[in-house]
């Protein structure tokens, strides 16, 4: 089973920052621990990456960090990267780009497509382009989502068994799931179990 893993969004390395923002959503439907949820339409920045998954994760986040930090040309050329810290220094024909949460990795044999929502502030004309032709950008339509949240570590037993947990009250509404489930993860490491927040996400179709 194809799992993607959302997370990644968090990092020790100088110039990195906690997301500000999250994907915009409005819940349709919610029964403890089960949501319905519209996602509007959003775009991501990706990579395609290949090795383990730990190895893989850190280096695709390592090509979008290096992007949304600067790595990018500004579309309105000779525009200038506006540093986060101080002091402020400037650099032509670049831009920083706020981060936001969470980040998303699918497996596909061998590879992984990581990828990075873009603030809502930007559009298709509007975000700067990657320098680094292994960035891509992805504009993906508004989604519909069928989510079980919970708490602690998301070791792969315990994702089976709120996988398994969500597949069930899909059935139960008569639902059919139209993608590979997806783990979300919004926490950093550091962050004590009881208070992690997790997510098991699967698209399904309206009826």
């Amino acid at each position: 089973m194809a799992i993607r893993f959302l997370g990644l969004w968090l990092t020790l390395f100088a110039g990195y920052v906690m997301a500000t923002e999250e994907p915009q959503y409005t819940v349709t439907e919610q029964a403890e621990p089960f949501e319905l949820r519209t996602y509007q339409p959003r775009i991501v920045a990706e990579v395609v990456v290949s090795g383990a998954m730990d190895e893989a994760s850190s280096r695709g986040f390592r090509l979008l960090a290096n992007y949304i930090f600067g790595n990018n040309t500004a579309r309105s050329g000779g525009s200038q990267k506006i540093d986060m810290t101080a002091p402020v220094g400037m650099e032509p024909q670049s831009e920083k780009i706020s981060m936001t949460a969470p980040v998303s990795m699918q497996e596909n044999d061998g590879q992984w497509r990581v990828s990075f929502v873009m603030p809502s502030s930007y559009t298709m004309d509007s975000l700067p382009r990657p320098n680094n032709a292994a960035v891509s950008i992805r504009e993906i339509p508004e989604t519909s989502y069928a989510v079980i949240r919970f708490s602690g570590l998301a070791g792969a037993k315990r994702v089976a068994e709120k996988t398994a947990d969500l597949q069930a009250w899909l059935q139960e509404k008569g639902l059919r799931a139209t993608s590979a489930p997806e783990l979300a993860r919004y926490n950093p490491p550091w962050t004590l179990p009881f208070l992690r927040r997790n997510e098991i996400m699967v698209q399904y179709q309206p009826q």
